[in-house]
């Protein structure tokens, strides 16, 4: 049995995956990790800078398998582990670990497709995709992101990696431009019948004209037209401007992802 097949039964078990997106690409890919251990009953991954994501087979669960794994991992210098759901098994592990939660993901989802028509800020055009903006997207993207752990880390082989995947549809991103030069954009993704707010980047340049809000409206109008029956997306628990904007658009918490560490000082 490999990580990936791992992952799926506790999936199936959990209805949430353990491993995130880049963490899944990564290993189905074959790309360099910085830690991969697993024996078909427990396994850990993790990806360059990122923290450790961690999976115990439903089967072997509730017999010290994982807490065993994270004394060894802390042992040997990893101090930062998601728990994607935080469900009640990953918050007893992390506590008989002696680890503290320091960040929150929130998933937030809704079904009501009431969405206003977009304000678009004077001078602002929003098109779909052109091959010729991928550089541009990536730097946006790095500049809106500058201080986000994962987000901000994409470089242009990860998007044409994202870009690969099944799911992709160049008609779902949207670019903004103004006086020729890509400001923002909007990424869309639908998957099994579920549409997600994938990223919504805007230049810094640009912050205040309302461009976020424009893209956003866009995006979502775009989606409920794609006919899924929800949308999902993740914000930073502590993003108090974000949540306020997406609980106006009738988002509610659906789940959420905790980072524990071994040591409360990190928070990234």
């Amino acid at each position: 049995m490999s990580l990936l097949d791992l992952a799926r039964l506790a999936h199936e078990n959990d209805g949430v995956a353990p491993f995130n997106e880049a963490t899944t690409i990564a290993l189905r890919d074959g790309s360099p990790l910085r830690l991969e251990r697993y024996d078909e009953v427990v396994g850990a991954v993790a990806v360059g800078d990122a923290p450790v994501e961690l999976v115990v087979h439903p089967r072997y669960r509730r017999q010290g398998r994982g807490r065993a794994l994270v004394d060894d991992l802390v042992e040997r210098g990893e101090t930062r582990f998601w728990a994607h759901g935080d469900l009640p098994g990953a918050q007893a592990l992390a506590a008989s670990a002696g680890l503290e939660p320091v960040r929150t993901l929130l998933v937030l989802s809704t079904t009501d497709d009431g969405v206003d028509e977009p304000r678009i800020p004077e001078g602002v055009t929003i098109r779909h995709f052109d091959e010729e903006d991928a550089d541009a997207v990536v730097a946006v993207n790095g500049r809106a992101f500058a201080s986000h752990p994962e987000q901000g880390a994409m470089d242009r082989a990860d998007f044409d990696r994202r870009r690969a995947e099944d799911w992709f549809d160049p008609a779902g991103l949207f670019v903004a431009e103004r006086d020729g030069r890509v400001i923002g954009f909007h990424w869309t993704k639908v998957e099994d019948g579920v549409g997600e707010v994938y990223v919504v980047g805007v230049d810094p340049d640009a912050h205040g004209s309302g461009l976020g809000t424009a893209l956003t409206a866009i995006g979502l109008r775009h989606l409920w037209a794609a006919g899924v029956g929800e949308i999902e997306l993740y914000v930073e628990g502590d993003n108090a401007p974000a949540l306020a904007v997406y609980r106006r658009l009738g988002f509610t918490e659906k789940a959420r992802d905790v980072l524990y560490s071994a040591d409360p000082g990190s928070h990234t």
